[in-house]
């Protein structure tokens, strides 16, 4: 007896997911569930009887489990392809996986990068390989598709197939609805967009060619689903789901400014108060090849975008052995040159001479710069020697030297997936290098992140919209929303889910301590003025003795980009 849509009650579990070109950990949501309730609810399924968890709610109130038993189709999505570390939420992990199977007494269907493989944890050197996890049903191909034909067949089963860019417009303004049941909704949740997916170039380790050679969503498309997602309360926005976003809207690798202008444009039109607006991918390679029209379209999105944004080059190595042996486009020399451009064109900060940029040092405005690149590099490839940690430090160490910025450096290890050409090696070549890989690491963190991060926000930088996320060593520790936001430590725990602007004070090698900007003098701790750069424990002490103050002067010239004075009858 087949089921009727009307009657399905149907529970989505977020398992989360990462892949090369598409984030959905915690503040992120992917695109999956999204497209996947959209696809159900064209399908007959009422959108009240559509029930969204993340994998962390059901850690936390195991009561939440009932819906996953008791629901008539479960539908799992996750997967990790590159291995990270995560500080808003914890993917699952194999065996949570599983335990939601067994659980379901209804039917169960998995999908997303999950069908690529499994490991025993999401981390770099690690083996993977395919496996069902109990379910009833795993999508082999786009799992939104998977589940609008199941729930059509009345549970009966699905052919594997990709949807069409017609079924994903519509998918993706029908399921805008999930972001509301995510438990992030709506402050701190930043929805990862699709422009396109796969990929022209073809490196060993990657999985995103196994989706083809782009395809392009149409500007009005990605508009459409910003403006249904905005509808809904979401005011963050990254354009994360692409392997190149100059290359968008033309013929898969050179850039088409008009297009991005279209996409850039249109989303500002529909979302006028948006507060976040970011992406991810871009390849170095299109930017060399055609430097006029990538310069054009880099000034494209640098006009649109909201400043700290990055866009991630996937150098991998700079040891032109390794470039060869696993086919990767784009060499150190090439690089080096898109780094430039991409620091010329949009590597001003709000507030600051555009002809100049890059934007830093004395005189320049205590803003993130609008975009900066920031570089992948990725061991246990085929041909990794020990020069190639050497070639990796050089190269960073020259674009330092060099007077450019980045906004990050992203050091992991391969994982291997069945499908690419680093099946075969596995991860063996990276087990290998493992005490090497530590100690190049802790260098490269130490000589170059530091210094870069000093030069990308110096004391007094403003962060906008700090969102405090927990606690540790007697510190509240927060970020901004979007691509690859800094770590930011405060002192004294404070309230937890509040946002605070920040002042830039200190500096780690991938994170910064600071004060809430601007701080009030006459109520300031302790712990906050001493972490201000000049002022000790003596100095301190004397401006705690001294208040209140009616003017910030009072306190020293030095201190006025840092503190402000409240009046005097209101300070604590």
């Amino acid at each position: 007896m087949t089921a009727d849509p009307e009657t399905l009650d149907v529970t989505i579990v977020d398992g989360y997911v990462d892949e090369p070109a598409h984030f959905g950990v915690p503040p992120y949501i992917s695109t999956y569930p999204r497209y996947a309730a959209g696809a159900m609810v064209e399908a007959g399924v009422p959108r009240e009887r559509i029930t969204y968890h993340t994998i962390d709610e059901l850690r936390e109130e195991r009561r939440l489990w009932r819906d996953v038993e008791e629901a008539d189709l479960l539908l799992y999505v996750g997967g990790m392809t590159v291995p990270g570390k995560y500080v808003g939420g914890t993917p699952a992990e194999p065996d949570e996986v599983r335990e939601l199977a067994w659980t379901a007494d209804g039917t169960s269907v998995m999908g997303g990068p999950v069908r690529f493989g499994v490991g025993e944890a999401n981390e770099g050197a690690s083996e993977t390989a395919r496996d069902d996890l109990d379910f009833d049903f795993l999508a082999m191909a786009d799992v939104e598709a998977a589940v609008h034909d199941l729930v059509e067949s009345g549970l009966e089963g699905f052919e594997d197939r990709y949807r069409s860019v017609e079924e994903e417009t519509r998918w993706a303004r029908a399921g805008a609805f999930v972001v509301e049941q995510h438990p992030n909704h709506p402050e701190y949740l930043i929805c990862e967009m699709e422009t396109s997916r796969g990929c022209p170039y073809r490196c060993s380790f990657c999985t995103e060619p196994m989706y083809g050679d782009p395809d392009f969503r149409p500007p009005e498309s990605v508009v459409d689903e910003v403006d249904a997602l905005s509808d809904r309360g979401v005011a963050h926005f990254r354009l994360g789901r692409q392997a190149d976003i100059l290359a968008y809207g033309g013929d898969g690798e050179a850039p088409n400014p008009d297009a991005l202008r279209r996409l850039y444009g249109g989303i500002r039109e529909v979302a006028p108060d948006l507060e976040t607006l970011h992406l991810d991918n871009m390849n170095p390679i299109t930017v060399v090849e055609w430097p006029e029209k990538a310069r054009e379209g880099i000034r494209v999105i640098a006009e649109h975008n909201t400043p700290g944004d990055t866009a991630a080059f996937g150098l991998e190595s700079a040891d032109p052995l390794v470039q060869e042996e696993n086919d990767l486009n784009v060499t150190a020399e090439e690089c080096f040159e898109a780094v430039k451009i991409v620091n010329e064109e949009a590597g001003w900060r709000p507030g600051g001479d555009r002809e100049s940029a890059p934007n830093f040092g004395e005189g320049a405005p205590r803003r993130l710069p609008k975009l900066l690149p920031g570089i992948n590099l990725l061991h246990g490839l085929k041909g990794e020697r020990r020069e190639t940690f050497d070639h990796n430090k050089e190269f960073l160490q020259r674009v330092y030297d060099e007077g450019y910025m980045l906004r990050r450096v992203n050091i992991r290890q391969v994982m291997a997936f069945e499908g690419t050409d680093m099946a075969d090696t596995g991860a063996q070549i990276a087990k290998d290098h493992k005490q090497l890989f530590k100690r190049y690491k802790q260098e490269v963190r130490e000589e170059i992140d530091n210094p870069m991060l000093k030069r990308v926000a110096p004391p007094g930088t403003v962060l906008p919209d700090v969102h405090l996320e927990y606690h540790q060593d007697g510190k509240t520790f927060g970020r901004q929303l979007g691509t690859y936001p800094l770590l930011v430590g405060l002192p004294g725990e404070r309230e937890l889910g509040r946002t605070l602007d920040v002042a830039v004070t200190g500096h780690g090698y991938r994170s910064v301590t600071g004060v809430p900007h601007p701080l009030d003098v006459n109520s300031a701790s302790m712990d906050e003025l001493t972490t201000i750069p000049g002022i000790g424990k003596s100095r301190a002490g004397d401006i705690v003795v001294g208040r209140p103050y009616e003017s910030a002067a009072e306190v020293g010239e030095d201190l006025t980009e840092f503190v402000t004075v409240r009046s005097p009858e209101r300070a604590d």
